[in-house]
């Protein structure tokens, strides 16, 4: 038996055609939004008159009967989501543990005014953006065994570096190299996940994942608390032995992701040849019609460049990530303006964050049962906002503090259910992989803007601050209710079949449907336009 190609974007599919009654796995994507039937979806469905019309079944000669879903799903899920998982919540507490060290003297240890500590927060965005779209086609392009595994040997080690620095020069090196590489993790492990995954399976999955920064919120702070008992230990301050410390994880972590690190469907040891043909069949049944073959074209990424819902989403992705970075760069702060020492201050963050990791995954959970991702982001965003304009009217810590709860519930859910119904919205290999680096990457950049918003001459309350962020959430629930209702507006569009395509020998009488394209096949159209394809519905 040949070994299988290392992509499974580019195995070749067999040449026999997809039969009714095949054995792949049907759907579980479930969606009113497909209530018409046009002639040329018809056809894909397995009319014989058009059968040789239809996409090929992957791997036709692999005998499937065998294969278990419900346990293939299990098995999938304990190879793939607890390590990258892990790997998260040792990046999102490599990049935010500087909050937790600023309490430890590091400002005074290294002789920062408040506005260099600004910019040494700021200048991690900026390499973390730019390379983000990048890394995401270098891992389309390379293992992620080895892609993934290498970026994370290189930003510990220069986690680890930044304990060593002894001035503000050396601070702002050390915050630009873990921005660069810590860049391809977050938007590479989403697209990496889509390719295991069906639309109706992902968010939950993308929640569990992302849920690793609401433990890292709370596990930052219990391990800053701990080893702030290092203090002198090698003639070290505390703060630098919680930079030496994390950074040696992940080192760890980065060298032992290669052997533990999965590559796509097609190569994947931990399973049988029939478990990966369904794999591929399952995304393929679920309208992900490039996962048994792509190749890169430019013409794929253009699309993702010029497809208004990438710049929607983009703007839309913005309303949460920024405050999100305000919020985990700042909350030991807060809370110790609250009237907090430096440890019971980092203490205090960890129900906090406990309760939006418990949100998060309820939300992924339900998103994916109903299909409803649009309007949860819309009521996640409502609670942020409520939150925050509590914490812009409080004058008591107490208020202040239970306002922080309803903040973390209403933006660490809309992170992962954001990215999810992107990614159920974008069907394509390269152009999805572009699409989630690009909305990840500007939401990114403004951690740039919402870092710099919490001055240390407006504590106790931040008041500006707040405001600002409160801002992003009014921007993200604005560009929510726009691309839902423009979602819902194209669905329609293709359900009186205005979208339909002149497919050949099947409707080549409708003349006036040749300004959405002319194929020989509903495999061309589909492998062409992508989510554009007259049958594929959004998720709303």
């Amino acid at each position: 038996m040949s070994a299988a190609p290392a992509d499974p974007e580019k195995a070749s599919p067999t040449t026999e055609t997809r039969a009714v009654g095949n054995e792949s796995a049907p759907s579980t994507y479930s969606s009113d939004e497909k209530g018409r039937t046009s002639e040329v979806e018809r056809v894909e469905e397995g009319d014989t008159a058009g059968a040789e019309k239809v996409a090929p079944l992957y791997n036709a000669h692999i005998d499937v009967s065998g294969v278990d879903e419900r346990k293939l799903i299990r098995k999938l899920d304990f190879y793939l989501v607890p390590w990258l998982s892990f790997l998260y919540l040792l990046s999102f507490l490599d990049r935010t543990s500087i909050g937790n060290a600023k309490l430890y003297h590091m400002t005074a240890d290294l002789h920062l005014t408040d506005q260099q500590y600004l910019i040494a927060l700021t200048i991690f965005f900026f390499s973390y953006s730019i390379f983000e779209v990048p890394s995401n086609i270098f891992l389309k392009r390379l293992r992620p065994s080895i892609w993934l595994s290498l970026l994370m040997f290189l930003w510990g080690i220069m986690m680890t570096v930044q304990g060593l620095v002894h001035n503000y020069g050396g601070l702002l090196g050390m915050r630009w190299m873990l921005g660069m590489f810590e860049a391809g993790l977050f938007p590479g492990v989403n697209y990496y996940l889509s390719c295991w995954y069906k639309r109706s399976e992902f968010g939950i999955r993308a929640a569990i994942f992302f849920s690793a920064a609401t433990v890292s919120g709370a596990f930052g702070g219990l391990l800053a608390a701990a080893i702030s008992h290092m203090e002198g230990v090698g003639g070290k301050p505390a703060w630098a032995w919680i930079f030496i410390i994390e950074g040696l994880v992940t080192v760890i972590a980065g060298i032992a992701s290669f052997w533990i690190i999965q590559d796509f469907p097609d190569t994947a040891k931990f399973l049988s040849e029939a478990e990966r043909t369904v794999v591929v069949r399952r995304l393929q049944s679920d309208d992900q019609y490039s996962a048994a073959g792509e190749h890169l074209r430019w013409h794929y990424i253009w699309r993702s460049l010029l497809d208004w819902k990438t710049w929607v989403g983009m703007l839309l992705y913005t309303g949460a990530d920024g405050p999100l970075y305000a919020f985990s760069l700042f909350l030991p702060s807060i809370i110790n303006q609250l009237g907090f020492t430096a440890t019971p201050a980092n203490l205090l963050t960890v129900p906090v964050y406990a309760l939006a990791c418990v949100v998060t995954c309820l939300v992924g959970f339900i998103a994916d049962r109903h299909g409803c991702r649009g309007l949860l982001a819309m009521i996640c965003l409502t609670v942020g906002m409520i939150g925050y304009i509590i914490l812009i009217v409080s004058r008591n810590a107490t208020l202040s503090y239970i306002a922080v709860y309803l903040a973390a519930c209403g933006i660490y859910p809309t992170i992962p259910n954001i990215i999810a119904w992107m990614s159920n919205n974008v069907e394509g290999s390269y152009k999805r992989s572009v699409t989630i680096a690009m909305v990840i990457g500007f939401g990114n950049i403004n951690g740039a803007v919402s870092s710099n918003v919490y001055r240390a001459r407006d504590a106790p309350w931040y008041t500006l601050g707040h405001g600002i962020v409160l801002m992003y959430i009014c921007i993200g629930l604005i560009m929510t209710t726009i691309y839902w209702l423009s979602l819902r507006r194209e669905n329609a569009r293709r359900e009186r079949g205005e979208r339909d395509e002149i497919i050949k020998g099947v409707n080549e009488h409708q003349t006036e449907l040749a300004r959405n394209g002319t194929y020989a096949s509903v495999a061309d159209a589909k492998r062409d336009k992508g989510d554009e394809w007259s049958g594929y519905r959004y998720t709303l």
